[in-house]
């Protein structure tokens, strides 16, 4: 993996009406022809995402995004899409045309973004054709993105809203001391890319490190002969949620069991939720309909784990006939009323703020939000056991 994840980047939205400059902005921002640049009103369709390297920064995605103001029923649509960027944007910009200045749709979007608790700084742009100076806050700035004055200064403001917000999360680092060793087991994923590990396995290894402990890397069918052999207990072992029953059987009592997925779920602030709404798999009755989402879209194998195993699984484990309907990617649907669960994938593709959302939106339907390890270990009669090293 030779870049940064685009979960763990900082993702800054670019937000306004049309023609305030939201393109020329963010091509201003990123030293980039990123977004095409018209004098044409809704000339951005869609969000424009770039992952990139923004200093003083870092790693970061930028998202252009349509016209806030944009008319019509596909109009509706595109500021649909903007809106819904909103829901993974850890720091906002709004581009104000300055001559003309802030609208009652600026003002709409200066709402949601304090409503989303979302950092924003409002940008007023086309500071070359202004006459009279603009008197400013502390939330913004004057720029021009044809001439790049004051483009730096926004660059520094954006750096400071999100260095303000950075928390340093760890996947399972903040459970290890120096020296420790944690057993991974990874049963090679047909999904995953020839050569490569899937992405949690990656970044746990990493954090693993990061934390001065091992990594020892294993299949599922090593798993017993590897600790035979290690000579002292590991002070954990994850595994691929998949393979839970044979890890847990292969696994001494008092050696900490869980899974990628849960740890995920933890990193994104839903384990809480997950094991709450773990209860409701009890209560599932003839023609419920479950929603399984995902956050990737790989390409599906005869047996995958969301579309395949998951509902087997459930259906033997409530013996009824319980429907399942599946998005991924970005799509996750705004009303939830006909879904008796929602269940849902670590979100290793997405970042925390979108995993919030999904959340929070999930359960301002009454909807229960369950995490795969969770189900699959609950299923399996293990879930206790496998959240017991979180205490």
């Amino acid at each position: 993996m030779n870049e940064t994840p685009t979960s763990v980047r900082t993702h800054i939205g670019f937000f306004g009406r049309r023609n305030a400059g939201k393109s020329s902005l963010v091509n201003a921002v990123t030293g980039q022809n990123l977004s095409i640049v018209s004098e044409v009103k809704g000339t951005t369709t869609d969000p424009v995402n770039k992952t990139m390297e923004l200093l003083p920064l870092g790693p970061v995605v930028v998202i252009d995004t349509p016209g806030i103001d944009d008319q019509g029923d596909i109009g509706e649509q595109r500021v649909l899409k903007a809106k819904q960027v909103l829901n993974k944007t850890d720091v906002a910009v709004l581009v104000v045309d300055a001559v003309e200045g802030k609208t009652a749709e600026d003002e709409e979007l200066i709402a949601i973004f304090r409503s989303k608790q979302t950092p924003f700084i409002v940008a007023y742009n086309k500071a070359d054709l202004i006459d009279a100076p603009i008197e400013v806050d502390e939330t913004e700035v004057i720029v021009s993105a044809l001439t790049k004055e004051g483009v730096d200064a926004l660059k520094e403001r954006i750096a400071a809203l999100a260095f303000t917000q950075e928390t340093k999360l760890q996947i399972v680092g903040d459970l290890l001391q120096g020296g420790d060793f944690v057993v991974l087991v990874t049963p090679i994923d047909k999904a995953a890319p020839k050569g490569r590990l899937i992405l949690p396995q990656q970044q746990t290894i990493r954090d693993i490190l990061e934390a001065d402990a091992s990594a020892i890397v294993v299949k599922e069918h090593e798993l017993r002969d590897t600790l035979a052999h290690l000579g002292k207990k590991p002070r954990l072992i994850v595994t691929d949620s998949q393979v839970f029953a044979k890890v847990s059987a292969d696994t001494p009592r008092d050696v900490p069991l869980t899974s990628f997925s849960i740890l995920f779920a933890r990193l994104n602030g839903f384990l809480g939720a997950s094991l709450e709404g773990v209860k409701a798999l009890d209560s599932l009755e003839n023609g419920d309909e479950v929603l399984v989402a995902e956050g990737c879209t790989h390409h599906r194998q005869c047996d995958d784990i969301g579309t395949v195993k998951i509902p087997r699984w459930i259906r033997n484990y409530v013996n009824k006939d319980v429907k399942f309907s599946f998005t991924c990617g970005r799509d996750f649907p705004l009303d939830l009323s006909r879904y008796r669960i929602v269940i849902h994938c670590g979100g290793c593709m997405l970042n925390r703020r979108e995993m919030r959302y999904r959340q929070e939106h999930s359960l301002a339907q009454d909807v229960p939000i369950i995490n795969y390890g969770v189900v699959i270990a609950h299923i399996q009669g293990i879930l206790e056991r496998c959240v017991e090293v979180f205490g």
